[in-house]
């Protein structure tokens, strides 16, 4: 089974960037598809990316041009690079695995990381 491990939220104007970082542990991580999700207060949890083993990647609408998604199978890692942030991109954001790929919806993920908040101030 694998556990995952979000970092690299924080507070950031708008405009601004940030990445997230995810640490996964267990076996068959490079076999896995991977994913972030994230969650606006009184919202539902919503798909933003994710990336299949290979490295083939899909986007929500409303992230592309700005967000990037990639993975170092070596190192057990997922990353999400988050550029021109908005105040509609805050959110806690999670890190999900599964078999699927793409891996857009939540009946797919079998692992969820915490979460780690990002807040975005106009």
């Amino acid at each position: 089974q694998v556990q995952l491990a979000e970092s690299g939220g924080g507070l950031v104007q708008a405009g601004g960037s940030l990445r997230l970082q995810c640490a996964a542990s267990g076996r068959s991580f490079s076999r896995n598809a991977m994913a972030w999700f994230r969650q606006a207060p009184g919202k539902e949890r919503r798909f933003v990316a994710t990336i299949s083993w290979s490295g083939s990647t899909a986007y929500a609408d409303s992230v592309k041009g700005r967000f990037t998604i990639s993975r170092d199978n070596a190192k057990n890692m997922v990353y999400l690079q988050m550029n021109n942030l908005e105040p509609e991109d805050t959110a806690v954001y999670y890190c999900a695995t599964g078999a699927i790929f793409p891996l857009s919806f939540l009946s797919a993920v079998k692992a969820w990381g915490q979460g780690t908040q990002v807040t975005v101030s106009s």
